[in-house]
């Protein structure tokens, strides 16, 4: 059983257990919406809902992941417009918490001596 979407007038085939980001790439459509800061066309970047990058509107609901919605008959897609507000949440910041030394304690690994890396001889 093929599913029909429609998307910017034109009939979009998908499959069951496709994204709907998955059945656009397949059908040959790179891009559904455009960045605010100079326009630049988006579609599916990472493909597991954390760029945030595929954002559609699917039956007039805006702001949806293509990658993660599930392809569905009947669907009508259309481009997310451009808002005056970036509709991703602020992403976090990279390398997590800062890491403290490792007390002396801890430098010596296994039991042998630091740096190495070999178990002393009986």
């Amino acid at each position: 059983m093929t599913y029909h979407m429609t998307f910017r007038g034109a009939v979009v085939p998908a499959e069951p257990g496709q994204s709907v980001g998955a059945a656009l790439v397949a059908a040959g459509i790179r891009d559904w919406r455009s960045t605010r800061k100079g326009g630049r066309p988006r579609g599916l970047f990472c493909g597991i809902g954390v760029c945030f990058d595929c954002l559609i509107t699917v039956n007039g609901v805006p702001d949806r992941r293509a990658c993660l919605t599930p392809a569905a008959d009947g669907l009508h897609l259309t481009d997310t417009p451009v808002t005056a507000e970036d509709p991703a949440p602020e992403a976090p910041a990279l390398g997590g918490p800062a890491r403290k030394a490792p007390a002396p304690e801890d430098r010596v690994l296994g039991g042998g001596e630091v740096g190495g890396g070999h178990a002393p001889s009986a």
